[in-house]
């Protein structure tokens, strides 16, 4: 936690006011840390690892070489979930927690969707169903192959779709046993449920901007993991002027609305906020381990965790030529109060921009009630059950967006940040997009392709 330095009130007014001009201008801010130490930060707020603040100093272990596990010798020594000092691999191992979807047994509706560049809008709408079967701490320390989580989708929106269900048994990875989904769809033109090949997980869903891990999360002893420094977030999904209010459901099906503006990336009871609005984040550099995935058509994986929870508020994925692919953006907030503080927050909204193909998507969890699984219920897991076509618990979301020029904005590209590690560029034609978007408030088409 930081606040603003106060400068003395018997200072002249004119000392003053020249004070005020050169922070109003951006020029530099003072900060104080928790244990007093000044630290000038840039206002553009991101840090190099030799201008981290003594309270960042003291919460990382500096250690290249994480101590290891003696009975599985890629893991670290230390219990999860760790104590600080923290190092990148156990920061990588503490995001784990935080998936795309939550990870703890839940129904939820999700409304999905992407847009085009000429404005072309699809969505859907199913209601999931997830059960968790390892917590995380017990999934990092499962034998390869053992199933760690189990999520059926029934699709209710567009009507075409009602009625398509999908069930995902999610195993954990080893160096023998490189499956990590089993994946069974039902149709009902068909009536028939089929195995299905799993997608690649470096690999976009057809017509949207997020791959099968960017949905699933990665596992952790895959990656090599570094720190490169710190950064102040105070943006993630930006809402356009388009779109004031957004309604969102409540679990026992009511609805409520939400000013956009006021949208805080962690949720109303994050504790740790700025004085000034930001959320200082943990920058850590995720790459692929080629004798776990010699074939993944990623080199590396940048992520922005917060420093405390080490929640993941935004992704940048790098192809295999090291170019910038995606950007992902996250809002999330405390969905189960019954876990420890800090454990129980999960993603409410996440957009996805692929920087290549200029094609935004975006996923925002809705009615999210936390769900008990009884003997009695694991049947619906299973599947010959989803012949049966049983919808138990119906979640409604009138979230959608309603128009193109109501849908998400790209995320910022962040230019300048940690220039070394992101060489961050889109073509003439995505840029000037990006300036209309940014110059309009809300998302401009090329209509004409």
């Amino acid at each position: 936690m930081r606040q603003l330095l106060v400068f003395d009130q018997n200072l002249s007014t004119h000392v003053v006011d020249w004070i005020n001009c050169v922070l109003l201008l951006g020029l530099i801010v003072f900060t104080v840390d928790v244990n007093g130490e000044a630290n000038p930060v840039k206002k553009e707020g991101w840090r190099a690892i030799d201008q981290l603040s003594r309270w960042e100093r003291e919460r990382i272990d500096f250690r290249i070489d994480t101590p290891r596990d003696s009975k599985t010798g890629y893991l670290p020594a230390e219990p999860f979930p760790f104590t600080a000092p923290y190092t990148a691999e156990e920061m990588g191992y503490r995001m784990m927690e935080f998936t795309h979807t939550a990870r703890w047994s839940h129904v939820m509706a999700d409304t999905f969707g992407a847009i085009t560049k000429a404005g072309y809008l699809s969505q859907s709408t199913a209601v999931s169903m997830i059960g968790q079967e390892l917590s995380t701490q017990e999934h990092i320390h499962a034998e390869p192959g053992a199933v760690h989580a189990r999520h059926m989708y029934y699709y209710i929106y567009p009507p075409k779709n009602d009625g398509i269900q999908e069930l995902w048994s999610l195993r954990r990875t080893g160096l023998e046993s490189p499956v990590k989904l089993d994946y069974f769809a039902y149709t009902p033109s068909l009536r028939r449920v089929r195995r299905q090949p799993p997608p690649r997980r470096d690999t976009p869903f057809p017509g949207l901007a997020q791959s099968f891990d960017d949905i699933i999360g990665l596992e952790s002893w895959e990656f090599d993991w570094r720190l490169i420094g710190a950064d102040a977030l105070y943006e993630t999904v930006r809402f356009p002027n388009t779109r004031p209010k957004i309604t969102l459901a409540k679990p026992n099906g009511g609805f409520y609305e939400l000013d956009t503006d006021l949208i805080k990336p962690m949720g109303e009871s994050y504790p740790f906020y700025r004085q000034d609005g930001g959320i200082d984040c943990f920058v850590v550099v995720a790459t692929p381990n080629r004798e776990w995935l010699p074939d993944y058509k990623v080199s590396k994986i940048i992520y922005w965790l917060d420093e405390h929870y080490f929640y993941p508020l935004r992704v940048e994925t790098y192809d295999g030529n090291g170019d910038l692919k995606t950007i992902e953006v996250r809002l999330a907030k405390q969905e189960n109060k019954a876990l420890p503080e800090g454990h129980g927050y999960a993603g409410i909204l996440a957009v996805y921009f692929h920087t290549q193909l200029d094609l935004i998507s975006y996923s925002l969890h809705d009615a999210h009630m936390v769900k008990e699984w009884g003997e009695e219920d694991l049947i619906q897991f299973t599947p010959d059950f989803m012949r049966r076509r049983w919808l138990k618990y119906p979640q409604k979301s009138q979230a959608m967006v309603s128009s193109p020029e109501e849908f998400y904005m790209r995320p910022r590209l962040l230019k300048g940040k940690f220039s070394d590690e992101r060489p961050v560029s889109v073509s003439l034609a995505i840029a000037a997009r990006i300036a209309a978007q940014d110059k309009a408030g809300h998302l401009v088409f090329d209509v004409d392709e």
